[in-house]
């Protein structure tokens, strides 16, 4: 991406440490080190900022959670990556960067970002009730020491991975039905699932309207029939389907199997 080349990308280098966690409903408690994060998926985060001072504090404090972090300096550019990007977490220099706000009001419109965890580092200008109401999942205050910045990453680690853990793809090879209410069927391979949808390969004509999915994950005794939305598809047969109706007793059974897989990527990596 030609914006890209204006945007610095930092590697994770170590652990992650244990944090305490807010969840939802504005609770905490205390959480462990996460074995899933460092043994598979390396957390990936936009930075956008233009004060290096921030920078300097924040890139360290990301790598040792083993964040990769892209710092980006300018909101036009920053507007495109996320549009266009995924990332698990995005901090934003609200007040000192000019359109700093629009970017945070303006996330949780973005397809690919609109779940990913939010922090708005503010400076006076924006009250932290201001931040939340536009999104913003955590807010850091300048002068921003290298503790705060600990503290307030390691409460979120959890969060974002949980995010990672719901749009990831675990990559199989399963034989699927596809149908619709008009009568029509296809038959598919789904290349890869995860708790939000699927992607897969077919030939033929894909079904009209309202389309549902019959498949049996590897070891599993009942199928799965989720209803499914195309995200996407191209001209080789190749498509991604998104889950708008999955009953619960599906959704756990699809949660408990991903699980699964998760811990055995796990075991494999140590």
């Amino acid at each position: 991406m030609e914006l890209k080349r204006f945007c610095s990308r930092y590697p994770k280098r170590v652990a992650p440490t244990p944090g305490v966690i807010r969840d939802d409903f504005g609770h905490f408690r205390i959480a462990g080190p996460e074995s899933y994060h460092q043994n598979s998926m390396p957390l990936e985060s936009l930075l956008l900022s233009r004060d290096a001072e921030v920078i300097r504090v924040l890139q360290p404090a990301l790598e040792k959670l083993s964040i990769e972090v892209e710092v980006c300096p300018g909101v036009r550019s920053g507007h495109e990556i996320v549009r266009t990007e995924k990332f698990d977490a995005i901090i934003v220099d609200c007040d000192d960067l000019d359109g700093g706000l629009r970017v945070l009001e303006g996330l949780r419109k973005a397809p690919s970002n609109k779940n990913s965890v939010t922090f708005a580092i503010l400076n006076g200008n924006t009250t932290t009730q201001q931040a939340f109401q536009m999104g913003a999942n955590f807010v850091l205050q300048k002068p921003i020491s290298t503790l705060n910045a600990m503290r307030c990453f390691s409460a979120a680690l959890n969060f974002m991975i949980r995010e990672q853990r719901r749009y990831f793809r675990h990559p199989v090879e399963i034989s699927a039905t596809l149908g619709s209410g008009e009568g029509q069927k296809l038959m598919a391979t789904i290349t890869n699932i995860s708790e939000g949808g699927m992607a897969i390969f077919f030939r033929g004509r894909f079904p009209l309207g309202s389309v549902s999915a019959n498949f049996r994950l590897p070891g599993a005794a009942t199928p799965l029939e989720p209803k499914v939305q195309v995200a996407w598809m191209d001209d080789s047969g190749r498509a991604g389907l998104r889950f708008v109706d999955l009953p619960e007793g599906s959704r756990e059974q699809l949660n408990q199997w991903l699980t699964e897989q998760c811990a055995t990527a796990e075991k494999r990596s140590t």
